[in-house]
């Protein structure tokens, strides 16, 4: 007589089952890694699908080995997205998962023309505005002008943990990585479906160990104010006041301004600073194309 074992807790595994046959669907170019040596796995690995996912990969093993049968609606939201599962598909998974889907954040808006004015109208101190995942949404010429030396004046994030120019650029850049990640998982709280704070949060994990460090640490901890020291290449060092605002009117938004104490050699680099915006502006005016009127 022929014996059949049945795994008693894999038996009724419908969730990790459903788990399996998505992540084999999924390549690793299709989440931007690099396919590597020969694979055991047609598609992602399930240490990879935990990095991104932001969760451990003994929690999601455990997920798909049936032993967390009720995970919450954020890492189930977080896996439908490194999955790159549509809504039907996002759907089934949350019902597998004993959840209703999660309705997802409206993308940043853009900044109201009244915005702008105001942060233009600041025209002696650098100004920007920033989005839930730090994204800079707009930025005055003296804002630009005091990151002028990064790669990109894009994202904060990516700015502080992937452009070599930052360790440089912040005196204390320790204590700046982890006030911005608290600051992010701050934002990741208040908007916990947030595709976007996802996305950053996924590509710094892969390819920042000191910004997955600082993330495992769940330190919850918005950023209001705070006092930084910089060093600018053509200014030299700058000790700034830094003012978050939140933008009442899009929720996400906040206002950045710095500022200097009056009569210190940092209010004189701000003049500096706002000379060199100044020059910029000319020369870009200079060499834009001219219309011609005839």
């Amino acid at each position: 007589m022929t014996v059949i074992t049945v795994d008693v807790m894999n038996a009724d595994n419908d969730l990790g089952r459903y788990l399996r046959a998505r992540r084999d669907a999924v390549t690793p170019e299709d989440v931007g890694l690099a396919p590597g040596p020969a694979r055991r796995v047609p598609g992602l690995r399930r240490e990879e699908v935990a990095l991104l996912a932001g969760v451990s990969i003994d929690y999601y093993t455990r997920i798909e080995q049936g032993r967390e049968r009720f995970p919450s609606p954020q890492v189930l939201q977080a896996i439908a997205r490194v999955l790159r599962l549509d809504e039907p598909a996002a759907a089934h998974l949350f019902r597998l998962g004993g959840s209703a889907p999660q309705a997802t954040s409206p993308p940043d808006g853009g900044v109201t023309p009244e915005l702008l004015r105001m942060m233009d109208g600041l025209h002696e101190l650098p100004a920007f505005v920033v989005g839930r995942a730090q994204d800079i949404l707009a930025a005055n010429a003296i804002a630009d002008e005091l990151y002028s030396g990064s790669q990109r004046f894009d994202n904060l994030l990516r700015m502080i943990f992937l452009d070599p120019f930052a360790r440089e650029f912040y005196a204390d850049w320790d204590q700046v990585a982890r006030i911005a990640v608290g600051n992010l998982r701050a934002s990741a709280a208040r908007f916990p479906n947030d595709e976007r704070i996802e996305r950053i949060a996924g590509a710094l994990m892969m390819r920042s160990e000191a910004f997955t460090a600082h993330w495992m640490h769940y330190d919850v901890r918005p950023r209001t104010r705070e006092v930084k020291e910089f060093r600018h290449p053509e200014v030299g060092s700058l000790r700034l006041s830094f003012e978050s605002m939140a933008v009442e009117s899009a929720p996400g938004q906040h206002l950045s301004i710095y500022s200097a104490e009056p009569g210190s050699s940092s209010a004189d680099g701000l003049i500096l600073l706002r000379r060199l915006a100044g020059q910029r502006l000319d020369d870009q005016h200079r060499h834009s194309p001219q219309r011609d009127l005839m």
